[in-house]
């Protein structure tokens, strides 16, 4: 039967030539890309918050006075005149005496550099100690766990600033500054302890632990080369802050009179002791040093929170 319908023509299509069209492989590697990882990723993250900056020239001013106090002041802060006893703010004095007649800002002066020596020390000791006993009884387990845990739960149920008050007390005759600092960091270690050994707890699970151990590497070398790494984070973030809680306690010591000797060392925590019982009469003996203390355990802290959001990607992605 013939077909009497007529035939729709065909829709022409255009195509354009092959070599006019910009053609980009899917899986091709962007090589401008910024390198990227947990540490380059956090110090985007800081550099581009004010608190950083705030803080970081808190520290970078405490750690220049501590270093270098001859260049913020020429005053001794030994020379002492009863006349001046309490007395207000004078030419080359601009924050006045205290009850002895010394000069209030030439001892807070000289008084932070006993103050961040006896932070460093102790954190350093937390790190190093907290660093082994974490580690090990992380990534080893067993009888090593155990053994490593129950010791730093024997140290963790122990209140730091109790064991230290102790030990100074009973070391009264060698009080220094590496006494005191061994007093406090001896048992605040166990902080740091549980919280890298939990934080291994998690990594050594991981797919690239497996491919060390695959390519013959030691457990040893493993842990070192590949867990530690991964892990401290958390540990850098606890070191931060630890360093503001070991000035409080060596000036909660010298405030209690089992601390640093008056007579030998100059100290927050003495010159706060000292003016308690005038805060009626002369309120600026107390109130400088506290503002000293103050300033500086608020500019560690400061970096503290900063450091730790910087390398949560959580807390990143949430602001």
């Amino acid at each position: 039967m013939p077909d009497s319908l007529p035939r729709t023509p065909a829709a022409e299509h255009f195509v354009a030539p092959f070599d006019e069209t910009p053609v980009a492989p899917v899986d091709a590697v962007r090589v401008g890309e910024k390198k990227s990882n947990l540490w380059l990723d956090a110090w985007r993250d800081m550099r581009g918050r004010p608190m950083f900056w705030i803080s970081s020239a808190v520290i970078l001013i405490v750690i220049l006075v501590s270093l270098f106090p001859t260049l913020f002041t020429q005053v001794d802060p030994r020379a002492c005149d009863l006349a001046q006893s309490n007395a207000g703010p004078e030419a080359g004095h601009v924050l006045g005496f205290q009850k002895q007649g010394c000069d209030i800002y030439s001892r807070i002066i000289w008084g932070t550099q006993t103050s961040v020596s006896v932070g460093l020390i102790v954190v350093l000791m937390t790190f190093v100690l907290g660093t082994i006993m974490g580690a090990l009884a992380g990534f080893f387990g067993g009888i090593v766990d155990t053994i490593l845990s129950r010791i730093g739960d024997i140290f963790f149920s122990i209140p730091y600033i109790l064991a230290a008050v102790v030990v100074m007390s009973v070391l009264s005759a060698h009080r220094n500054v590496f006494t005191i600092a061994i007093a406090i960091g001896a048992f605040s270690w166990p902080v740091t302890a549980r919280i890298l050994r939990a934080e291994i707890l998690r990594v050594k699970n991981s797919d690239f632990v497996m491919a060390s151990r695959s390519l013959g590497l030691s457990q040893f070398r493993t842990l070192v080369k590949h867990v530690l790494p991964n892990a401290i984070a958390p540990v850098i973030v606890v070191t931060t802050l630890s360093l503001s809680a070991a000035i409080v306690a060596e000036a909660v010591l010298s405030f209690l009179g089992v601390g640093l000797p008056p007579a030998q060392f100059m100290s927050w925590g003495n010159d706060i002791a000292q003016a308690q019982t005038d805060l009626r009469t002369a309120p600026q003996t107390l109130i400088y040093p506290s503002i000293a203390l103050s300033v500086t355990v608020l500019g560690f802290i400061m970096l503290g929170e900063v450091v730790r959001d910087a390398l949560d990607p959580k807390a990143r992605a949430q602001r």
